[in-house]
């Protein structure tokens, strides 16, 4: 089976549109398939991509902390090691045991006394096997995140979107200050390629009302509709009414070229990206959730958001809980992914230009789990480790996406940071690899926030 039939089948699986079977019983063999699967889709190795990243990689300096002494740690109300749970087997069964030791040991035992001995150990066997099946149980794994939405225009019809990052720190504190909600600093926005990027216009002056400067909306050059041009990443161009023109709402780029044409405007291009992910476009929006309560037990699959709201001008979106490079939690949301099947199972936009970034410094890697701990994780393993975090020189939202594969998965245990990830690849017990779903570069737009701002 080709690696495009696994995707869909899993799409189709995840989303009911198959009823061949119980619900429960095709996720559980979907989710056994799908590490298998991803492993053999994670053609490149962690060490070329590594070397790829580092060409264009600015201002990143390791943690220094290592956390990975954590082999009797408690996660909720389960212990996180195998060896730990083992050790710790009931006294109950560890006194039948002798008793059948020194049972055996008598002459005179029954052919059925020794077939109990033996089905008692078979029992404690199993016992010790299924001790080492942990669970990670974080607090707070999905939190509700409701944030600003902005309207803009594309092709004089509305646009709402929201802005969450910028590569310059002017930009990202006029419009914390306008929308009341952050905006994260990401500096190394900045080295985007320009084909990786869409084009917004932002108007300076003229007509009063709700864009980033106070005045009118600002305009797009392209939506989720247009994939093949559309990105959330937007370089900026600054619109200007000359001195004696009498100012008018604009709508299009084409009313923008011809009114630099009649020498009305004055159009100035700016250093800034900004992630700008559109929610509603005149074609269609984002997938909504049809389950509106978020818990820890909310799935990946089945859409981002909850709620659009444009007479609050509100959308509120699931907010995934993680680790940050040393330890520390971060939460992220998604709005749009590459190649095509795990943007859809996410139910998020399709952005085939974020590609562009796999070897970008714009990128930043985020690792996930492909087996081992049980946990909250987009495969259904521990929650991922990002390389970066908001307030790092080497924070972006864009994710380069990792899988980590434990080699003895009995052995597993929590990691918790960059350096537990290095120290146990470099032990051998971890294998680490670039994830190639349908054999493309996958990339995906995972702003960082705050969700309890």
């Amino acid at each position: 089976m080709n690696s495009d039939v696994i995707w869909k089948t899993l799409f189709m699986q995840l989303h009911g549109e198959t009823n061949s079977m119980n619900q429960k019983l095709r996720l559980a063999s979907l989710l056994l398939m799908l590490p298998l699967f991803t492993a053999a889709l994670t053609t490149h190795a962690y060490q070329e991509a590594d070397a790829e990243r580092a060409q264009g990689s600015v201002g990143y300096v390791g943690p220094k902390s290592f956390g990975s002494k954590n082999a009797v740690k408690i996660c909720g109300d389960e212990l996180c090691s195998a060896k730990a749970k083992s050790s710790i087997m009931s006294d109950k069964m560890i006194s039948n045991k002798k008793m059948s030791d020194k049972m055996i040991s008598d002459k005179k035992m029954s052919d059925k006394m020794i077939s109990d001995k033996k089905m008692s150990d078979k029992m404690m066997s199993d016992e010790m096997v299924k001790s080492s099946e942990h669970a990670l149980k974080l607090s707070r794994t999905n939190v509700p995140a409701t944030i600003p939405l902005h309207k803009g225009w594309y092709n004089g019809q509305s646009v709402y979107y929201i802005i969450t990052d910028s590569s310059e720190q002017k930009h990202a504190d006029i419009i914390t200050e306008k929308q009341g909600w952050r905006v994260e600093l990401a500096p190394l926005l900045a080295t985007t390629p320009t084909d990786a990027l869409s084009k917004t216009y932002i108007f300076t002056n003229g007509v009063k009302g709700d864009g980033i400067h106070g005045f009118q909306d600002e305009i797009f050059t392209s939506t989720p509709a247009q994939p093949e041009t559309y990105s959330a990443l937007t370089s900026h161009t600054h619109v200007t009414w000359n001195d004696g023109v009498k100012a008018e709402t604009l709508d299009s780029e084409e009313k923008i070229m011809a009114a630099e044409k009649a020498d009305k405007i004055t159009l100035t291009d700016l250093p800034v990206v900004i992630n700008m992910p559109q929610i509603m476009w005149p074609e269609g929006h984002l997938q909504v959730r049809e389950n509106k309560n978020i818990s820890d037990e909310t799935p990946y699959v089945g859409g981002q958001i909850t709620d659009i709201n444009t007479e609050k001008m509100t959308v509120t979106f699931v907010a995934h809980r993680g680790w940050g490079p040393d330890g520390r939690t971060i939460y992220y949301i998604v709005t749009d992914a590459t190649p095509e099947m795990p943007a859809e199972m996410m139910g998020v936009v399709t952005s085939p230009t974020s590609a562009r970034l796999i070897a970008n410094s714009a990128a930043v890697d985020l690792y996930q789990f492909m087996n081992g701990v049980k946990g909250s994780g987009p495969m259904g393993f521990q929650a991922g480790i990002a390389a970066a975090a908001p307030g790092d020189a080497n924070y972006s939202p864009m994710w380069r996406i990792f899988m980590i594969g434990w080699k003895d998965q009995p052995s597993a245990m929590i990691l918790e940071n960059l350096d537990d990830i290095n120290a146990l690849r470099s032990e051998g017990k971890i294998d680490v690899s670039l994830a190639r779903p349908m054999d493309k570069d996958h990339i995906v737009n995972c702003p960082f926030i705050d969700p309890f701002q």
